[in-house]
């Protein structure tokens, strides 16, 4: 099939960068990403593209660069269905909040009502390619409803998971590692590869069946987020021990067996997709009987949320084992640096757990606005939203954030922060002036030397 149009149903951190990045790389295509969140498409078609609802370096300019030639968003859903010959579903598959396989298995009704919504409005055949992350199997649910339309229609299901760290999105995009194409119709596949060959030479581009593209990207996150786990864990036996983590990971990392990535220690990993497919893998082997297996890949997630609250009660503790009352400052909201993102971000989970000590949070973070940081809070339904807005409190200055503070926790690993005028922070703070620094920013020997009081994870 000559594509020549293409959908692309849900305007996220996903279906927004690729898209942008396909209609740069193929001009010949008209490129449409709808969403039903109609604040959301008025931001990406805002004039001034430094307020995209997506922070990633570089995607402004690629917006700019496409928007209205060929890159268009719209809230016109079904219409943009009509056209395309080829149709990307990119939209939430969040953990379970109810029902059976809840707090593990991915909620798919988004996905669902997607297919429902195509199998309703196309009139031609179609192309229709996973894009968001996806329990194994969900191609054979997407195929079920599109082919009981009743109608003529030949509908080809395509997996193309996405393999992208946020904060490099684009780059991830324009120079990918490989890019994974799983579907049963070798015309639809060569379709999509089409697509991609304007840019991406073929040996990078892997065809595979519909499972193993499903369960690669599962896999794919489960073992980055396992080297992130067992890095973390060794830098609680660094503390104990004297040994300083960073120069183990520096020792294993040069091992070209194991190699650097992915083992820099901190307060834990975030993000939209780590801890969502593990619990998703967890949750298919259990539901295969594969006990053994499910609890190898639960123990990831129970080690990333014991480093979260180890870190809080290490600053609780170091503050002579109270923090009512007292201001702390968190620099950082966002998951990790160069993403506005902020989903399943560890200073959610630590701000959470120091407010049910009574302190009083001082939060600044570059990209992440005072709303979403509250929103965030308000989610995890441990208090009043009144409790929340009341305890914390959200600077649009560093500086500000963190006068007359007890203590510092650093967060993010935003590059800025290492820049401040840290002797400017030291006088503005109380004494004895604590720093919490959960990615292993900034220096220990220039911190001490200014006069605080310094901890970071694994020293």
């Amino acid at each position: 099939m000559n594509v020549t149009k293409i959908c692309c149903i849900g305007a996220g951190y996903v279906g927004g960068p690729t898209m942008a990045v396909i209609a740069k790389k193929n001009p010949n295509i008209k490129v449409t990403i709808v969403d039903i969140n109609a604040d959301r498409i008025a931001a990406w078609n805002n004039e001034d593209v430094s307020k995209l609802p997506i922070y990633e370096p570089g995607l402004a300019d690629i917006v700019k660069e496409t928007r209205h030639k060929n890159l268009f968003f719209s809230t016109e859903i079904d219409k943009a269905i009509d056209e395309s010959e080829m149709i990307f579903i990119s939209v939430n598959t969040p953990t379970k909040t109810y029902g059976k396989g809840k707090g593990m298995a991915a909620d798919l009704k988004y996905i669902e009502l997607c297919a429902r919504n195509i199998a309703d409005v196309a009139k031609t055949d179609k192309i229709v390619v996973e894009k968001s992350t996806l329990p194994v199997r969900t191609a054979e649910a997407i195929k079920s409803i599109l082919h009981h339309t009743g109608n003529e229609i030949n509908f080809h299901i395509l997996s193309n998971p996405e393999f992208l760290a946020e904060g490099t999105a684009v780059d991830d995009l324009l120079n990918p590692d490989r890019v994974l194409i799983g579907g049963e119709s070798n015309e639809a596949i060569e379709s999509l590869a089409n697509v991609y060959s304007s840019w991406v030479s073929d040996d990078r581009i892997l065809r595979t069946n519909l499972w193993s593209s499903e369960l690669s990207k599962l896999t794919a996150n489960a073992f980055l987020a396992q080297r992130v786990s067992s890095v973390n864990s060794i830098s609680e036996l660094c503390e104990l021990t004297g040994a300083n983590v960073n120069e183990v990971a520096k020792a294993i990392g040069l091992d070209s067996r194991i190699g650097p990535k992915f083992l820099k220690a901190s307060v834990g990993f975030g993000g939209s997709c780590f801890q969502k497919d593990i619990l998703n893998l967890v949750y298919i082997a259990r539901s295969y009987g594969l006990n053994e297996v499910a609890d190898y890949w639960e123990q990831v997630i129970i080690m990333n949320d014991h480093q979260k609250r180890r870190f809080s009660d290490r600053l609780i503790k170091t503050l002579y084992n109270t923090v009512s009352g007292k201001k702390i400052a968190v620099l950082g909201w966002a998951f990790k640096k160069d993403t506005n993102d902020t989903r399943e971000s560890a200073a959610i989970y630590v701000t959470d757990h120091l407010l049910n000590e009574q302190a009083k949070i001082s939060v600044f973070d570059p990209k992440v606005s005072c709303e979403r940081m509250l929103t965030d809070l308000n989610y995890l339904n441990t208090r009043s939203e009144e409790e929340n807005k009341n305890a914390v409190e959200c600077s649009k200055d560093p500086y500000e954030a963190v006068k007359d503070a007890h203590a510092i926790a650093i967060l993010t690993e935003w590059d800025e922060f290492k820049t401040y005028d840290w002797k400017r922070i030291y006088n503005e703070m109380k004494k004895p002036a604590f720093i919490f620094d959960g990615r292993n920013l900034l220096s220990k020997q220039d911190m001490n030397a200014i006069g605080f009081e310094y901890y970071a994870i694994g020293q």
